[in-house]
Order: structure tokens, then C-alpha cells, then sequence
């Protein structure tokens, strides 16, 4: 029996001893009830309503646009859609750079109205202090350093981060300090391997990669992405395991085809 079947419910306890114990933690993004329930089925340790919903779901360009009611309405959706693992919701923009005040009630929300499990911050120091409010009132925090997509505009590029010994000291130095605050997991985006295998190593958080080298403690991809669904982006960090894209379409035009020749439905397919 694979170890993940044996693991009833995830949790940050779970995590924690996966990490200890060298067990990679898998994790995917989802955005509704019917793709939890595969990704649930399917083993995913951990699953990531992320604010990426604004590109992969609504078409916008940057994760910049979705809001606090869409988070949790597409939250809701996948936690009706799981029995063992553990959901995560991206805080979206806006919603915690003010002030602390105001991140924790954004928090409360999204953990009383979706029922998920934990939260997604990206930053180091500058969003300390609404890290530690969120963390007091006992709401489980991940961080997230390297590429952090909400501040694309700062960036202007979604190119490898900390590249530079500065920008990397910083990285290093902010992973620490989120698992000192007391968050339970931190995830690198798109930095060198090296310097992620690094943060791996020194912190006894789980720190899971995308765009990070395999020296990490887990892995998170966009769902889309990974079945091929999404065609356009190919990244290098990309594994495709599907080409459902293709699979879809010929499905539908069929559909089409069959409904035009009066193919469908037939007698037997009526009442």
C-alpha cells in the first residue's frame, strides 16, 4: 500500500513528519467540486485554491483582478469536493497588504465561508505583521517567496527570481522568518535549485517548489497545466501528463457533428 492511502486526513501534522520522514508532499492547484474530487481521489496530499483562478478560470492576464468573494466561492467549491486533503486558499490582492486589521478579517471570512483549512501569503517581512494576527487567531499560514505573482507589476517579468546574492539573502532570510512567526510551510517559485535546496534543508517547515529543482520537500503545478487542458503556457519546470486539450475538443466536435446529422440523440437515448 503506497503511504499517502494510509494517511487518513492531511494535516500540517501530516506535513511535517511526510518532510521528516522524506516523503515528497504532492500539490495541485483546483478551483471547483468536480476537479477536487479526481485530484482527492487521485492522492494529491494537498490542494491550492489559488488566486491563479483569475488567469486559468476567468481569462485575465495577471491574478491581480480576483476577489475575496471569488476566492472563497471557488474555495467552498473544492472543499465540498474532498475527504483527505488539506485546502489551501490564497488570500488574493488586496485582501492583507493594508494592515494587519484587515487581513484578519479577510482571513476569517475565507476560513468560516469555504471551511478550508489554511492560507496563502506571499511576502516576507512586509506582510509580518498580518501573518502573525492571521496566525494568533489559530489559521493555519503558508508562506510564499521567490516569483510571487501579485507583485508582477514590481517584477514587470515572471523571470527566475534571486538570482542576484542580495535578492537571495533576502529570500533566505524571509523563509526564516516565516517559520520563526510560526507559519507551516512555505512555497518557492521559480528561484535557482540550488538556493531552494538550500531553504529546504534549513528549515524543518515543509517547503514545497514550483519552478524550484527537485531538492525541495514537495511540488505544486497548476492542475490545468499538468493535464494539458491550457496549451499556450510551457514553461520549463512544466511536466505535462495529458493532452486533454486535444482530447476535449475532438470529444465536443463529435458531439457537434453527431447533433448536425441527427446522430443524437436516438430512440434508446430518450424517454
Amino acid at each position: 500500500m503506497s503511504q499517502h492511502k494510509e494517511i487518513k486526513l492531511v494535516t500540517t501534522h501530516q506535513m511535517l513528519a511526510m518532510k521528516q520522514r522524506g516523503e515528497k508532499i504532492s500539490m495541485l492547484t483546483a478551483y471547483d467540486y468536480s476537479m477536487a474530487q479526481i485530484l482527492d481521489g487521485a492522492g494529491v496530499d494537498v490542494l491550492l485554491v489559488g488566486d491563479s483562478a483569475s488567469n486559468v478560470m476567468a481569462g485575465h492576464e495577471t491574478t491581480l483582478p480576483i476577489t475575496l468573494d471569488q476566492m472563497i466561492y471557488h474555495a467552498q467549491s473544492v472543499v465540498r469536493g474532498v475527504k483527505r486533503a488539506f485546502v489551501v486558499v490564497d488570500m488574493p490582492f488586496g485582501s492583507y497588504q493594508g494592515n494587519s486589521s484587515e487581513a484578519l478579517r479577510s482571513a476569517i471570512r475565507i476560513m468560516k465561508e469555504s471551511g478550508a483549512h489554511g492560507l496563502k501569503l506571499e511576502g516576507g517581512a512586509e506582510i509580518k505583521e498580518s501573518v502573525i494576527r492571521i496566525l494568533t487567531a489559530g489559521i493555519p499560514v503558508m508562506g510564499h517567496l521567490g516569483l510571487t505573482p501579485q507583485s508582477i507589476y514590481k517584477f514587470g517579468t515572471y523571470s527566475v527570481r534571486a538570482k542576484e546574492e542580495a535578492e537571495a539573502q533576502k529570500l533566505i532570510e524571509d523563509a526564516h522568518l516565516l517559520q520563526e512567526i510560526g507559519c507551516f510551510g512555505l512555497v518557492l517559485e521559480k528561484i535557482p535549485a540550488a538556493l531552494a535546496k538550500r531553504v529546504a534543508a534549513e528549515l524543518t517547515i515543509p517547503v514545497i517548489g514550483i519552478g524550484a529543482g527537485p531538492d525541495v520537500d514537495g511540488q505544486v503545478l497548476v492542475v490545468h497545466d499538468v493535464l494539458g487542458i491550457t496549451k499556450e503556457f510551457k514553461p520549463r519546470f512544466l511536466r505535462r501528463y495529458a493532452e486533454l486539450h486535444d482530447v476535449m475538443t475532438d470529444a465536443v466536435r463529435h458531439y457537434v457533428a453527431d447533433v448536425k446529422s441527427r446522430d443524437f440523440p436516438t430512440q434508446e437515448e430518450g424517454y
